[in-house]
């Protein structure tokens, strides 16, 4: 690990004022709790001539029930985002999701805005620099190669985002605010399917406020992930269920995935399912479904046939559970 770099560091008390700093500053990055971000300064992936601290600003603290369900403020903690009544009671799999961060310590300072927004990760990139300086630096990161699919010309680290998926399977819908004004979008929106820019957020855009709708309070969900080590560690692959059941027949159902493409996707054909009953051999259909969608790459120590087994073994047993 390097020592810190040089920066200022700014710290506003509104959003408003810490989007024009950074409208002032375009190499500046925002910073909540940091978990992330400050390793990649100290080892010099980001290299920011100024760091915009928003812990100040209160505006991004609440998590409030309003007329459309709840709102979650980006600077919430992921303590406090698995600790809520609201989350537990109506919104599960978040709850779950946010648990399963890291470790306490990561969870105390982590915040939801940057857990959605978490760079991708790679077994090439999260590296010292020393150590990318070495390999001639990669794709993502001052280099003219991916080590993962050298004869190519896209980049495959994965999203590892725990939270995005529970928020996902529930249809939630962010505030973004930027140079050209404030606007809402659904969370699928920002992102995509490229390992180097997998978020959409243009230049001096802040994520401020996650929406979870109503209307789906109370369905039931659950996340798990599957990791290295039983703390602190990274999903190697994750998935977030949501079903609700009409008897023994399928009502409404999704699965989402995590940490096996470079962003957090729906998976694509569950719609199939409403009406059926989900026996074993359904559930089977599932697991596949789901293993057929996660196209991981060898951007960790773990195998990729590997994580794409456990991620649909993951889903399978969620759905199982849920409607059990």
């Amino acid at each position: 690990m390097e020592f810190m770099p040089d920066f200022k560091l700014h710290r506003p008390d509104n959003i408003e004022d810490a989007v024009r700093l950074r409208a002032e500053e375009p190499d500046a990055l925002f910073v909540a709790g940091g978990t992330d971000m400050i390793v990649n300064v100290r080892r010099g992936i980001e290299q920011p001539k100024h760091l915009i601290d928003i812990t100040a600003i209160e505006e991004l603290k609440s998590i409030l029930p309003d007329g459309d369900g709840l709102h979650i403020g980006a600077g919430v903690s992921l303590k406090e985002l698995q600790s809520d009544e609201d989350v537990l009671r109506d919104y599960p799999a978040v709850a779950e999701a946010a648990r399963a961060v890291a470790g306490p310590t990561h969870q105390e300072y982590g915040t939801v805005g940057g857990n959605l927004c978490l760079d991708t990760r790679c077994l090439f990139y999260n590296q010292s620099e020393w150590w990318r300086q070495s390999n001639d630096y990669c794709l993502k990161e001052r280099g003219d190669t991916c080590h993962v699919a050298p004869g190519g010309k896209r980049c495959f680290a994965a999203f590892s985002g725990d939270v995005a998926p529970s928020l996902l399977v529930y249809g939630a819908e962010i505030d973004v605010v930027g140079p050209n004004g404030r606007r809402r979008m659904p969370l699928t929106d920002l992102y995509r399917n490229d390992g180097m820019a997998h978020l959409t957020l243009e230049a001096g855009d802040m994520l401020t406020a996650v929406h979870l709708p109503k209307a789906l309070a109370g369905s039931p969900s659950r996340y798990e992930k599957a990791r290295v080590r039983g703390s602190i560690d990274f999903p190697l692959a994750g998935a977030a269920v949501r079903l609700e059941t009409d008897g023994k027949t399928v009502k409404d159902f999704v699965v989402a995935l995590t940490a096996v493409n470079p962003y957090p996707q729906i998976v694509k054909g569950t719609d199939a399912y409403v009406g059926r009953e989900l026996t074993g051999e359904a559930l089977d259909e599932i697991r596949e479904l789901v293993r057929k969608q996660a196209k991981p790459m060898r951007t960790t120590t773990v195998a990729p046939w590997y994580r794409r087994r456990v991620v649909g073994a993951l889903a399978r047993r969620l759905t199982e559970e849920l409607a059990g």
